[in-house]
């Protein structure tokens, strides 16, 4: 079977002009290439290439005002409107803590960027601009949307700061890495829950999976009660219309390699359509493909400011789709609303080897 031919800017221009509504991600897909280079065959024609390092990047759209961010896996989007700001810089670890967009940056992914602006409509609609960062790959890392309300004034200032001397048209990426499936070592399953119960920090659990050559699905796969509940991929669903029912605030992460987005708030309106749930809160988007979850954990991880108490959902490919917490910020604490949600989801039967 013969490979077909890459397709030239002006095919990729071409196939998009015929198919205006086709999501980017979509529209990448049909043509057989990578996001990053449907954007880079319009470089000149309403896509600049810009500095992709969030030191650079992130400052700049704080100048913005209101926009809004957005970050993706394949089977979720999570979208947040607010300000950039009080960016925290990192050589492996970014963040950015603003009040509505609250992110944790990987810089080593940040590899491409582009500036992309589409006319204004002849219906009277406004040019619709965004910044765009992609990994090594091409894939989608996290995008930053204008809205009627933003700064456009500071626009073209921002893109030319911004700009890089290589404009030229195309964009070479990598081989993308594939997902890592459940890393589990049965052997080591005590070692395990002796260090998990005398955790005082979530973050100390990957340092532990690490150490134990196993990941996070692996030893959510093993550990057992009262560590970790296999619940029923239909939990998802189930755990949002709690959350809206009961009118508390939880934690949504959601994130690839390069960006996590989270979202800390109440969930207030479910809208389904076909395959997915979709919450539709001012403010607040998220859009999740429920027929791509696999998997689904309750997680219980102790901390020195009590437990830690988290839903987890995984594809089959073993990729993280989405976490979610209950918030215990003082005054704030919905963590024992969260917990009576959580044991109230309905159990799997029969657990993925």
């Amino acid at each position: 079977m013969t490979e077909r031919p890459a397709p030239t800017p002006d095919d990729i221009r071409a196939f998009e002009a015929q198919n205006p509504k086709l999501r980017a991600r979509d529209a990448a897909a049909a043509l057989g290439i990578s996001e990053a280079g449907l954007v880079a065959a319009r470089i000149g024609a309403g896509a600049t290439r810009i500095a992709a390092h969030p030191d650079r990047l992130i400052p700049a759209a704080e100048r913005l005002g209101e926009v809004m961010a957005l970050t993706r896996v394949e089977a979720c989007v999570h979208e947040k409107v607010g300000v950039y700001g009080d960016y925290h810089p990192g050589e492996h670890a970014a963040m950015t803590l603003a009040e509505d967009i609250d992110l944790r940056i990987f810089p080593a992914h940040w590899v491409h960027a582009y500036a992309v602006e589409s006319p204004a409509s002849e219906d009277g609609q406004p040019p619709r601009r965004a910044l765009q960062i992609f990994d090594a790959a091409g894939d989608a890392v996290h995008k930053i949307h204008l809205r009627a309300g933003s700064r456009h004034d500071r626009w073209p200032s921002l893109v030319e700061g911004l700009a890089l001397p290589d404009q030229s048209v195309g964009q070479d990426v990598a081989a993308r890495r594939p997902a890592e499936g459940a890393r589990s070592r049965p052997d080591k399953v005590d070692i395990l829950r002796e260090e998990w119960a005398r955790l005082t920090d979530t973050h100390q659990f990957l340092r532990l999976c690490s150490k134990l050559k196993m990941n996070r699905l692996g030893a959510y796969r093993i550990a057992g009660a009262p560590f970790a509940r296999a619940l029923s991929p239909d939990a998802a669903d189930a755990m949002l219309q709690a959350v809206r029912d009961a009118g508390i605030e939880v934690m949504i992460f959601v994130g690839n390699r390069g960006c996590i987005q989270i979202h800390t708030g109440p969930v207030r309106t479910l809208a389904p359509m076909g395959p997915w749930q979709n919450v539709m809160d001012p403010g607040f988007n998220l859009h999740l493909r429920r027929d791509r979850v696999a998997e689904i954990w309750a997680v219980d991880k102790p901390t020195s400011r009590g437990p830690a108490v988290s839903v987890e959902a995984f594809d089959a490919e073993g990729g993280l789709i989405f976490q979610v917490f209950g918030v215990g910020k003082e005054g704030r604490d919905s963590r024992p609303a969260w917990r009576a949600i959580v044991d109230a989801l309905p159990a799997r039967t029969g657990v993925p080897a």
